[in-house]
């Protein structure tokens, strides 16, 4: 592989990250850290690939209205940013309730879902070695032919594609059949556990990955606190345990294993080496709260 250029296509949100003291309590208030942050799971990974100093652009959709500060970001985070601006429509917007390692969700796809296949300049993939493309952008974006579309062009360009399947509540609604159909041509995987029970219809992680592993040359699967399983080239499953960190914020930690595989990837890690790379990156992003390393 000798390009290292790594293309994201995905959300860009605007993060509400909110980690009560105590236990929420119904009906009144709650003690509780409660901070704005840039987000979006694809721009996640790209802010983390450009503090790793990779050579890294993004793709993504934002409102008319704060278009400038996302461009802003991701320029101070080492990123080519492609934004799609679109009038009317407010950037995405997601309310995180943190409790430990379980995070609640309230979602605004806003300007996200108008994400168009032409936002990406026709040149950006020239000398690229992986695409990487959010799930959030196909399941409730492109869809699947349109994914189909953009992953042949990347193909006849030489480029490896990666996706991250995102949500398990997306997946239901779309279809895990029309997924995986819209998906095939992916070289890399990088589900969770839920996820990818989900799409292998496997309980036990092992047999999950390997199921998988018969549709993508490589499953990374992030296994939370216990690391990460990987499975590739029709190998055994091997798990990489993931280091000791201090939790303050699980929001971002996979977007943050995707960046540091990736860097380890292009640069001609093998699969488990770019995972123990990975795990590193994610074990540094579980300690500061959101889901980007502090600039």
């Amino acid at each position: 592989m000798t390009s290292r250029r790594i293309v994201l296509v995905g959300d860009v949100i605007n993060d509400i990250v909110a980690v009560p003291r105590i236990p929420v309590r119904p009906d009144t208030d709650t003690p509780a850290s409660i901070r704005p942050r840039p987000g979006g799971s694809a721009a996640n990974s790209a802010a983390w690939l450009g503090s790793l100093g990779a050579d890294v652009a993004f793709v993504g959709a934002v409102g008319a209205h704060d278009a400038a500060i996302h461009e802003r970001i991701f320029r101070e985070a080492g990123v080519e940013p492609h934004l799609q601006v679109e009038d009317g429509i407010p950037t995405g917007t997601i309310i995180i309730v943190v409790d430990g390692e379980v995070r609640s969700m309230l979602t605004e796809r806003g300007a996200n879902a108008a994400l168009r296949l032409d936002a990406i300049p026709a040149a950006l993939l020239d000398d690229t070695a992986v695409l990487h493309v959010s799930g959030y952008s196909i399941l409730d974006g492109f869809g699947a032919d349109t994914t189909r579309e953009l992953f042949a062009t990347a193909a006849a360009a030489g480029v490896q594609v990666s996706v991250n399947p995102a949500s398990t509540g997306y997946l239901s609604d779309f279809g895990v059949d029309s997924f995986l159909d819209a998906v095939a041509g992916a070289t890399l995987l990088f589900p969770n556990l839920a996820e990818a029970r989900l799409l292998s219809g496997e309980h036990e992680p092992e047999a999950a990955a390997r199921a998988l592993a018969t549709r993508h040359p490589v499953v990374a699967m992030t296994l939370g606190s216990e690391g990460v399983m990987v499975a590739a080239d029709g190998g055994a499953p091997v798990r990489v345990p993931a280091p000791v960190a201090r939790m303050v914020d699980p929001t971002g930690a996979g977007d943050a294993f995707t960046a540091g595989f990736l860097d380890a990837w292009v640069r001609g890690a093998t699969a488990v080496e770019a995972a123990e790379a990975g795990v590193q990156v994610a074990a540094r992003a579980v300690m500061v709260i959101g889901g980007r390393p502090p600039i």
